[in-house]
C-alpha cells in the first residue's frame, strides 16, 4: 500500500482519474484560442508567431494524450512501480505537471486575475489541479520512501 494515501483510495484509480483530466486539457487546449477569444491578438502577431503557437497547442495537446493514454493502458503498473519503464514514466509525468504548476505562479502576472472572481478561481484550479497531478504521479514512484 502507498504510504501517501489512506487506504481507502486506489493510486489505479487516482492514476485514471490523471489520464481522464490530461485527455480534457488536451481537448479544451485546441479550442483554448477561442475559449480565451484570443484570434484578434493572434491576428495582429506576426506569421511565424501565429504558426508556432497553433503548432504549439497541437503538439501540446498530443503530448498530454499520449500522457493519458500510457497512464489508461498501464495505471496499474505505474501505481505498484512494477519496471523501471513503470518508473520513469511516472517520474517524467509527475515532473511535467509539478512545473506547470508551479509556473502558473512564477510564469503569469497577476493583473490576469486579480480583481476578477471567475479568472481567480480558474488560476487557482488549474494550479492545484495540475499539482494534484503531478503528486499522484510522484505518489507512484516515491511513496512508498516516506
Amino acid at each position: 500500500m502507498n504510504s501517501l494515501l489512506p487506504n481507502h483510495i486506489s493510486l489505479d484509480l487516482l492514476l485514471r482519474a490523471a489520464a481522464l483530466a490530461q485527455l480534457a486539457v488536451a481537448f479544451l487546449n485546441l479550442f483554448l484560442i477561442r475559449i480565451m477569444k484570443w484570434k484578434p491578438d493572434l491576428d495582429r502577431a506576426p506569421l511565424l508567431i501565429r504558426e508556432v503557437f497553433r503548432i504549439h497547442v497541437v503538439f501540446i495537446s498530443i503530448t498530454l494524450s499520449i500522457f493519458a493514454a500510457l497512464t489508461w493502458r498501464f495505471a496499474h503498473e505505474i501505481a505498484r512501480a512494477g519496471s523501471p519503464l513503470a518508473i520513469w514514466l511516472a517520474v517524467a509525468i509527475g515532473l511535467f505537471w509539478f512545473v506547470r504548476s508551479i509556473m502558473q505562479w512564477l510564469h503569469y502576472t497577476a493583473n490576469h486575475w486579480r480583481g476578477n472572481f471567475l479568472r481567480t478561481l480558474i488560476h487557482w484550479a488549474l494550479f492545484l489541479g495540475y499539482g494534484a497531478m503531478g503528486v499522484v504521479y510522484f505518489a507512484a514512484v516515491f511513496g512508498r520512501n516516506i
